[in-house]
């Protein structure tokens, strides 16, 4: 493979005056850290894995760098999309993003045809643009449930697993999803989903790829992913199945006039079927604020979760098929060819008319942040795994820094995904570093944080019953009015350790649209709420969500 070369933004050889607003920001940002130069340094390994223990991963906070990918794009590799690899590279690369993960449908003609086909053209783009970092991956049909992101480090095998797996896991091939024959047979179908965890597994244990990672994608949008198999994914191999979307993508789909009068963004627009999870209310059904339920919920099944004490991430992407407003259509078969005997749709044909869309071009308008000590694709998967990661809609934010440390002793203690074991009474300080926005988002609007929220949830270990999607314990603790401010600032926020371990994480938005929180005012009092069917400008209510710190208490 072409050696990486830095972005950049990231790259001293690149004069300063060759960078955009944004470019400069987030070259301010990498040398705060102390990473400009030569400690950036291409191609070094990353940190190895902490064993899976089941107490999570992280630990001594390193200075990091954060690099802007997604885990969710198509193309017309899958069946479903319209845009050829290069349009989707192409405009990656001019919103910003670091790294990108081709996650095409899994399907007959994708595992027979299209996999190789588009490895060939992955493997020419890695050459051509050595500043990228693109992955192949495969949307997996989870037996009995949604779909998750698959994705290798690149390598002799990558494509080679994805299509084994493929072919011996996928539900949708094997007749284990919601709608086919086999649907019914539901614990042998969870069993499935299961071994498919545990032999990717397998492969990285063995050396057979050096990682593999997997995300649950739009968990929430058919229901179908009850709480017991998310904890038993995560389970199988918690250092494989790392975590799940936070917002989905299909965040155009409610803007006014476009779809109907119906529409929500992320598409969620579905009703309980006979495959859905009976314990979800009604009102998992809808996104808020842009996010799942499971996320924006505060004190709902991501903090159920999270109040196990083991870390489980959420990310957000744009799984663009569609975009919004754009002209471009879907090309013609030559007679006598198909998906399935060619693994690859016909190029698409600019119509100059707007055609139907409800998705935003990758980084348009979703980011997933990961921190990085070097720049690589082993550093993101490492970053990734090690939960240091925070999200954001709009461009809203451009840098967020995170540490927690205590108030008086030696080392720079934990950031995003770490561990800090303290006594009860230590005194501990929260620092949240904020970079605000410097330049218009692709919208053109100059985005503005109105505020930060701390939530807190106490840790009581693994739960008795497993379809539990409650954390009582969770609540916003500490919020913070922040409009007006501008460029970075550091908000230091105490924090009182009792008798019970606990875990904080983030949250922060524009502040346009606010309510009381699912479980009630008293747990979260200005929360993100569904928008009105059909009116959901997503640039009018941005949000940004960090993942956990976990905090141990030792007697």
């Amino acid at each position: 493979m072409t050696e990486q070369q830095l972005p950049v933004w990231a790259d001293p050889s690149v004069s300063p005056a060759d960078l955009d607003d944004q470019g400069v920001s987030r070259r301010g940002l990498l040398r705060r850290a102390g990473l400009f130069g030569a400690a950036f340094a291409l191609g070094g390994a990353a940190a190895p894995a902490v064993a899976a223990t089941g107490r999570g991963y992280g630990g001594e906070d390193p200075c990091l760098a954060y690099l802007v990918g997604d885990h969710h794009i198509h193309s017309v590799y899958s069946h479903d999309a319209k845009y050829t690899f290069s349009q989707q590279a192409r405009a990656a690369a001019r919103y910003g993003l670091d790294w990108m993960v081709f996650n095409e449908h899994s399907n007959f003609g994708h595992a027979s045809y299209g996999a190789a086909l588009e490895h060939r053209e992955i493997v020419r783009a890695r050459a051509e643009n050595p500043r990228q970092l693109i992955f192949q991956g495969l949307e997996w049909y989870i037996p009995a449930a949604e779909h998750c992101t698959v994705f290798a480090a690149p390598g002799p095998h990558e494509t080679d697993l994805l299509t084994r797996f493929e072919l011996a896991y996928d539900g949708k091939l094997l007749g284990y999803t919601e709608g086919s024959a086999g649907a019914a047979d539901t614990a042998r179908n969870e069993a499935h989903a299961v071994k498919a965890i545990e032999w990717l597994a397998e492969q990285r244990r063995t050396g057979y790829v050096d990682d593999v990672l997997v995300l649950a994608n739009h968990p929430l949008r058919l229901g179908i992913d009850s709480p017991h198999e998310m904890r038993n994914w995560r389970d199988a191999a918690p250092e494989i199945m790392i975590g799940m979307e936070g917002a989905p993508g299909a965040q155009g789909a409610a803007i006014p006039g476009r779809r109907g009068s119906t529409s929500v963004r992320g598409e969620y627009e579905n009703k309980p079927s006979a495959q859905s999870y009976a314990g979800y209310p009604a009102d998992a059904y809808v996104t808020y604020g842009g996010f799942d339920w499971a996320t924006a919920t505060v004190g709902g099944l991501w903090d159920s979760m999270l109040a196990e004490g083991r870390l489980f991430s959420v990310t957000t992407n744009s799984d663009n098929h569609r975009t919004v407003f754009d002209t471009w259509k879907n090309g013609d078969w030559p007679a006598g060819q198909n998906f399935d005997n060619t693994g690859r749709l016909p190029d698409p044909v600019n119509t100059d008319t707007p055609q139907p869309g409800s998705d935003f071009w990758p980084g348009q308008f979703s980011r997933t942040h990961v921190g990085v000590t070097r720049y690589g694709y082993r550093a993101v998967m490492t970053g990734l795994r090690e939960g240091r990661v925070w999200v954001d809609h709009g461009h809203l934010l451009d840098g967020l820094e995170v540490r927690l440390r205590r108030e008086h002793g030696s080392g720079r203690g934990v950031t995003l995904g770490g561990r800090l074991r303290v006594r009860r009474g230590e005194k501990l300080t929260l620092e949240i570093t904020v970079t605000s926005a410097s330049r218009p988002n692709p919208q053109g609007i100059l985005p503005r944080l109105a505020h930060v929220d701390v939530i807190r949830g106490a840790v009581r270990g693994p739960v008795s019953d497993r379809d539990a999607w409650k954390a009582p314990d969770t609540e916003v603790a500490w919020s913070k009015d922040v409009s007006g401010r501008k460029g970075t600032y550091t908000l230091r926020v105490p924090v009182t350790v009792g008798a019970e371990s606990f875990y904080v994480r983030l949250r922060g938005s524009d502040g346009n649209r606010h309510g009381a929180g699912y479980l009630g005012a008293s747990v979260d009092p200005h929360g993100p709420i569904p928008h009105a069917p059909g009116d959901g400008d997503p640039w009018a209510d941005t949000w940004f969500y960090s993942n956990p710190i976990f905090v141990d208490v030792v007697r």
